[in-house]
């Protein structure tokens, strides 16, 4: 007797479906598990005996051989020992064949039969809807998450005999046992900071509206105290809520870090890693399986990156890709993945080591050479990569005692950006973009979208004098375009422009 069924491989976010077929000899009694596995599968084989015999499953004592196909493809994790346990049952002919072929089986196997939580389980059943597939049966921890996956027939199961029963197995009634509950591993998160309470600080605030209007990368310099972490935690507020699209692929990325994910989150993510952080950690990698890193966290959201200049040599440099490209490819031996990567980037640094260089009152004891070194941890390279930069001065006792709130809160900012936001989206409709920071430049140099000669002029004079890169160039003509988006314009004039300049290099008109 030959029985199959399916499972799911994750190769980072990439599902295939895995053909899980068991087969009976004539031969030695045993049970043979080929196809690729890994360790954490090859142990699969105890973990499913075991089950099958306290769930009251009686497997054949004859040769039992379990192939993953396509067997080229690496496999890994736990996930397939339900697949595996009911096609291996399903070769005594208990079970109904249509039933098995057309279902799509995940879930870690303890000994006692019940059915753990596994991660992954959100881009394991996209990934089988989109081939075909209209039925899964997943753990009851996964229930919640799997029922995030539009047209898919959900059922979940307490324990491996409760999934026997579903595909015909004649047995007696295993009861109720106890499920195996998830672990909340992800903590709700908290109600974003309000704007209002930034004071004295109007002209950063003006700069991170406009930085989420139009999805702009930002650079905080300024000394200790001045406000930059402040800042950019108030940016993930005034950002509007995910679309459907980004919030399941945001959400499907915490499913394959082991988050339990009960609901479509639509808050953008803000991802903060610590400065320390390594290349792997922010990149993302891994021997045997993809791990998304920082950067694919952040997908749709913010990544914020404190003491940028003490960052690890090379860290920040491994960024460049990323900013250009939306997503990152990780190349490793036995497999490549990528991950999307679309994230607005907030970096805050000190003006030098000590923090006290050119802040009133203060004495910085950095000799001048310190003071380059430090400046030249952020490169040109990422420097260019950056659309605005705002040089954050403390708060004086004058603007401390002249007003108790900022003169603008986060639903108004808020509210501003998500109609930037809109006017955007239409002007757009029709390319594959919705935000201007996603543009290519061409789109903005050339065409119907080609700003006239005495509106680019400041523009035209910066780049022919060299304080400006090509690339530079395309960035301010993106940026000018979310400040004219902000105030209502139907393009850019030279005001707009003018102040795009003034925010990306303080060059003033």
């Amino acid at each position: 007797m030959t029985a199959r069924t399916w499972s799911v491989a994750l190769t980072g976010l990439n599902g295939h479906m895995v053909d899980v077929e068991a087969d009976l000899s004539q031969q030695t009694p045993g049970f043979d598990l080929i196809g690729l596995a890994d360790r954490a599968l090859g142990e699969a084989v105890r973990r499913v005996h075991n089950a099958c015999r306290n769930s009251g499953l009686d497997l054949p004592r004859r040769k039992l051989t379990v192939n993953l196909s396509p067997a080229s493809l690496p496999k890994h994790g736990s996930a397939f020992d339900l697949a595996i346990a009911i096609a291996a049952f399903g070769t005594a002919g208990s079970l109904d064949p249509v039933s098995l072929a057309r279902t799509v089986h995940l879930g870690e196997l303890g000994l006692d039969g019940r059915l753990r939580p596994v991660p992954g389980v959100l881009p394991a059943l996209h990934a089988a809807r989109a081939a075909g597939f209209e039925r899964a049966v997943v753990p009851v921890a996964n229930e919640a998450e799997a029922r995030l996956v539009p047209g898919l027939e959900v059922h979940a199961a307490v324990s491996l005999a409760h999934v026997a029963l579903l595909h015909g197995a004649d047995l007696a009634d295993p009861g109720d046992p106890e499920p195996v509950r998830a672990v909340v591993t992800s903590p709700q998160s908290d109600p974003a900071p309000e704007l209002a309470d930034v004071i004295g600080q109007d002209e950063a605030v003006s700069a991170l509206v406009a930085a989420a209007a139009g999805g702009h990368h930002l650079l905080l310099s300024g000394p200790p105290g001045a406000g930059k972490t402040m800042l950019a935690r108030r940016l993930a507020g005034i950002l509007p809520d995910l679309d459907e699209e980004l919030a399941l692929e945001a959400a499907s990325i915490r499913s394959l870090m082991g988050e339990t994910i009960t609901r479509l989150d639509r808050r953008p993510p803000f991802v903060a890693p610590h400065h320390s952080a390594s290349i792997a950690a922010l990149i993302g990698g891994g021997s045997r399986a993809a791990r998304p890193g920082a950067i694919a966290r952040a997908h749709g959201g913010l990544l914020f990156l404190d003491e940028a200049a003490e960052a690890p040599g090379g860290v920040l440099e491994a960024l460049r890709q990323p900013l250009e490209a939306g997503m990152i490819e990780i190349h490793r031996s036995a497999f490549t993945t990528r991950f999307p990567a679309r994230f607005q980037l907030v970096l805050a640094t000190n003006p030098c080591p000590c923090g006290a260089f050119g802040v009133v009152g203060e004495e910085c004891i950095c000799p001048p050479s310190a003071i380059r070194r430090y400046a030249a941890r952020l490169s040109g390279p990422i420097r260019d990569r950056l659309d605005i930069e705002v040089r954050v001065a403390r708060v004086s006792a004058v603007q401390v005692t002249a007003q108790e709130r900022g003169t603008l809160s986060t639903a108004d900012a808020r509210g501003q950006v998500e109609a930037a936001r809109d006017r955007a989206a239409r002007r757009w409709r029709g390319t594959p973009w919705r935000l201007n920071a996603h543009v290519p430049g061409t789109w903005l140099r050339q065409g119907e979208f080609r700003l006239p000669v005495d509106a680019r002029a400041p523009l035209d004079r910066a780049l022919q004098r060299g304080a400006l890169t090509l690339r530079g160039y395309d960035r301010v003509l993106r940026l000018a375009w979310s400040v004219a988006d902000l105030v209502g314009a139907d393009a850019p004039g030279l005001a707009h422009v003018g102040r795009a300049l003034f925010l990306k290099k303080g060059i003033t008109t």
